[in-house]
């Protein structure tokens, strides 16, 4: 597409530098923003940017960076004053399901408050779109597989949860009474370069290539439709390209491909060449059972088709792990 001016909110983060990149090396002009909260260490963020700076200078294109608190409606207002903006890809958010349920009113101020500042000021400074990043977790434990955008999503069990169904609502009403194109894009486990560092498979890949034992919570047949970074990238283009064509809208974006924890245990260890140390414990609160995209509705309206299988992705992941040791 190229000449879009994009503002990427989450810009310093695993898939928001990922995103800043590839619009950059389309032609895109792109200004990150990020509050670098301190969910985990600022330096592997500031080396995600230095990536993105990187591939700005390489394509020639304009990236700018601004820090502030995406709650702060007047700085975020401020990054889009000079009307130069297309739309918003809005990515910044607190992530974890476990760590919001100690804090979630930080959730809800951060994640919904957050949104509704993006969407305030989008509109008001004449942005003609906005993408916002949702979760598999607005499913629950939906036992219908694999999970449709039409499925009911009115059980979500974790405070994480609950806010990316409450984002995807003030979405839908900020359409309705703006008329401003808004895209929900519900994201099943991303993975890959840059993966934050609390993650599964970034974590096992640690450990298990120092011959750390690694904890396995339930007994291994839980299971994941993992996707890879850049199968996800490709879809949030996409949506981002498509979205003034529906108006609302909510997309799947996954692997198409669930794993279980216990093969996935297994793959990290033929990957790292090590036997796997396993300490099992209880499952953990918040934490659903199984997840599975229907890629029917990204599929035909995106474009959007996964190519990269878990094993790949594993392989890829953890040659940029040693490669940045």
């Amino acid at each position: 597409m190229g000449s879009h001016r994009v503002i990427v909110t989450g810009a310093a983060g695993f898939i928001g530098s990922h995103v800043c990149e590839a619009l950059l090396a389309r032609g895109d002009s792109v200004l990150g923003y990020d509050s670098f909260d301190p969910f985990y260490d600022r330096a592997l963020k500031e080396r995600n940017l230095a990536e993105v700076r990187d591939t700005a200078e390489r394509s020639g294109t304009e990236f700018m960076f601004v820090e502030a608190d995406l709650c702060d409606a007047p700085a975020f207002a401020s990054a889009l004053a000079d009307g130069r903006a297309t739309g918003v890809i809005h990515l910044a958010a607190k992530a974890g399901v476990r760590p919001s349920i100690e804090d979630p009113a930080g959730y809800v101020r951060a994640n919904v408050l957050g949104t509704q500042v993006v969407l305030s000021e989008a509109s008001r400074h004449g942005c003609d779109r906005v993408v916002c990043a949702s979760s598999s977790s607005v499913y629950g434990n939906n036992e219908k597989t694999p999970f449709s955008e039409d499925d009911p999503v009115e059980h979500p069990i974790s405070p994480y949860a609950a806010t990316k169904r409450a984002c995807e609502l003030v979405g839908d009403t900020h359409h309705h009474l703006t008329g401003l194109p808004v895209s929900m894009l519900r994201f099943f486990t991303v993975f890959g370069p840059r993966q934050r560092p609390d993650l599964a498979i970034g974590l096992f890949l640690r450990k298990v290539g120092s011959g750390e034992p690694i904890r396995m919570f339930g007994d291994g047949s839980t299971s994941r439709d993992y996707t890879f970074i850049d199968d996800i990238v490709a879809g949030v283009l996409a949506a981002y390209d498509k979205t003034p064509d529906f108006g609302y809208r909510v997309w799947n974006l996954g692997g198409d491909h669930p794993t279980k924890l216990s093969e996935l245990i297994d793959t990290v260890g033929a990957v790292t060449g090590r036997d796997p140390i396993v300490h099992k414990e209880p499952m953990q609160a918040g934490d659903v059972e199984r997840t599975w995209a229907d890629q029917t509705r990204s599929h035909a309206e995106l474009g959007y088709k996964p190519t990269t299988s878990i094993r790949e992705g594993i392989e890829r992941q953890w040659a940029w792990m040693t490669q940045h040791a």
